[in-house]
């Protein structure tokens, strides 16, 4: 109850002495057209329009055209008209997160959209838009990140700072997959931004997927589907604030954010509004500038800080995996995992294409023989893949190729080894025990190494 007083006592001290006003003039499709504020507003600032029925409608400054500034609202546009009053706060977007934020569920403002009563805030104020630390006083990439999923614990392990795409068409298991690596993860804190999310998903998620056990370290940002795009945008930036604020606090967070793909549309419908001409397949140059702002704040922390291992699902349009958002997060992130469409129909979780994947900081990660163990395996998986349609219509005899003959002996167990059950979890160390179990006959001899 104390904290609660002086949360309320701090929030009465930030009450601005002076207030200024404008007036509503115009309202065009999402874009609302303010004047009267005396260069007092500048893009990013909030303003509340107050609406005929007196509700307080929060907005943001996108844009400036011919001396009025240009708002984008929160929430709907309902009982908004010209000549309606503008109260303008003037000051750049900020969260005071707190330690106790953990197991809550939150909007895109901060706010506790999980009845369990209101958020104590920290004293500390965190930017929404905030800069990532600068590269060169960064910790390096170091220690493993355990995910409890076989398949990437060992084909594509996970490090620490590390920033990894999962990249698939709806439907293929990308939810499925973060809220399995949510549960069993070894990270300290979990972050979840569920960016444009069903409206019908979002509890299930929470309750059935991450569960009481995955709740308990885990702060959920939620902006469903039905939201505004700024609501949308906002969640992957209120997401990646609170990852920020633990990281200081000298914690390795796992930030999840599913997905890029809808904070790319979002920011598109915005960019749009405001005038800004498409590029590419409808996205404005604006799109491609925004990504990197944000997945470049996900990352090691300056020395003595925590890290931020970011995973980042990616909704492939059509399943054409360069498509030009798809293209253009595989160029800013240090690794992809590709869901394939073709692997879930044939009834294997998780629809993992390993060959097609890859984890760019794995290599200096790994042990020799770890390094040798995958790229053993990975081998006789490609072998295979080569001979596949040949294996399956009968046209391959066997004693043709050794090469492949081995693949086709070790393929059936390397399949089942991929494969996991959603409520299992499989270490590091069990992984590569069990892969290398497998393998056992294909490896040198201790002698030999």
């Amino acid at each position: 109850m104390s904290e609660l007083l002086d949360n309320l006592r701090e929030d009465i001290k930030n009450v601005p002495n002076v207030k200024n006003y404008g007036s509503v003039t115009s309202v065009r499709g999402l874009l609302v057209e303010i004047s009267g504020f005396n260069a007092d507003v500048s893009v990013g600032d909030v303003c509340n329009i107050l609406t005929r029925d007196g509700r307080l409608v929060p907005c943001e400054a996108v844009g400036f055209a011919s001396g009025k500034a240009l708002v984008m609202p929160f929430k709907s546009l309902d009982g908004i008209g010209p000549g309606a009053k503008v109260e303008i706060a003037g000051a750049k977007q900020v969260l005071y997160p707190h330690e106790s934020w953990l197991g809550r569920v939150i909007n895109a403002f901060g706010e506790p959209v999980d009845g369990k009563g209101p958020l104590l805030k920290g004293k500390t104020p965190c930017l929404i838009h905030n800069t990532p630390p600068p590269a060169s006083m960064r910790q390096r990439v170091r220690g493993k990140v355990d995910l409890g999923v076989r398949a990437i614990n060992t084909f594509l392990t996970v490090c620490r700072g590390q920033r990894m795409g999962i990249f698939a068409g709806s439907g293929v298991g990308k939810s499925s997959l973060i809220s399995m690596m949510a549960k069993h993860t070894t990270a300290n804190v979990n972050v979840l931004g569920l960016v444009g999310e069903r409206g019908r998903e979002a509890r299930e998620f929470i309750e059935d997927d991450l569960g009481e056990e995955g709740m308990k370290r885990s702060v959920v940002v939620v902006a469903t589907s039905d939201e505004s795009p700024l609501m949308r945008r906002q969640c992957a930036y209120t997401a990646m604030t609170i990852a920020e604020f633990f990281r200081d606090k000298k914690q390795d967070v796992l930030c999840m954010m599913d997905s890029i793909t809808r904070f790319a549309m979002a920011q598109r419908e915005i960019s749009l509004s405001v005038g800004e001409p498409p590029a590419s397949k409808g996205y404005t140059p604006s799109v491609f500038a925004e990504l990197p702002r944000l997945l470049e704040r996900a990352g090691p922390g300056l020395e003595g800080k925590g890290s931020i291992t970011g995973l980042f699902t990616v909704l492939v349009e059509g399943d054409d995996h360069n498509e030009p958002i798809a293209d253009a997060v595989r160029g800013i992130l240090d690794g992809h995992i590709v869901l394939d469409r073709t692997i879930a129909e044939r009834g294997r979780f998780p629809a993992i294409n390993i060959l097609r994947s890859i984890s760019r900081t794995m290599p200096m990660c790994n042990n020799a023989e770890e390094n040798l163990l995958v790229t053993t395996a990975r081998g006789i998986l490609a072998t295979y893949e080569n001979m596949a349609e040949l294996i399956r219509l009968g046209a391959y005899r066997r004693g043709s190729n050794a090469e492949v003959d081995t693949a086709m002996d070790y393929y059936p167990n390397l399949e089942k080894f991929v494969a996991q059950a959603k409520k299992e979890k499989v270490t590091l160390a069990e992984g590569y025990a069990q892969l290398k179990e497998i393998l056992l006959s294909l490896l040198p001899a201790e002698s030999d190494k």
